[in-house]
């Protein structure tokens, strides 16, 4: 079983960056797919980037050319680097990963991924 644990949230200033970390415990090549997730105070939760086995990556359009999702084997640890951050990125942001979904279908309203983590606070002021 796998068990994602966010890591590298933070408060910072309109156009900075941060980079999220996610330690899949229990990572195995039965993994198929590994995403990203955010929920703003209000809102409901939706996608920010996915990648699953074969290579591929899918992004929210609110977030494409500005953040990048990539994983490392060796260390079994997910990353989103987030550039060019704006106030409306504020949210929890939590990692989630399946063995079955593709990156495409992750990313689709109401799809269900089996593992999550409990989230990392990303604060953008203004």
């Amino acid at each position: 079983q796998v068990q994602p644990v966010e890591s590298g949230g933070g408060s910072v200033q309109a156009g900075g960056s941060l980079r999220l970390s996610c330690l899949l415990s229990g990572y195995t090549y039965s993994t198929n797919c590994m995403a990203w997730f955010r929920q703003a105070p209000g809102k409901e939760r939706e996608g920010v980037a996915a990648k699953d086995s074969e290579g591929l990556t899918t992004y929210a359009d609110s977030v494409k050319g500005r953040f990048a999702i990539s994983f490392d084997n060796a260390k079994k640890t997910l990353y989103l680097q987030m550039n060019s951050l704006k106030p409306e990125d504020t949210a929890m942001y939590y990692c989630a990963a399946d063995e079955v979904m593709t990156a495409s279908q992750a990313l689709e309203p109401d799809a269900g991924m089996d593992y999550w983590g409990k989230g990392t606070l990303v604060t953008v002021s203004s």
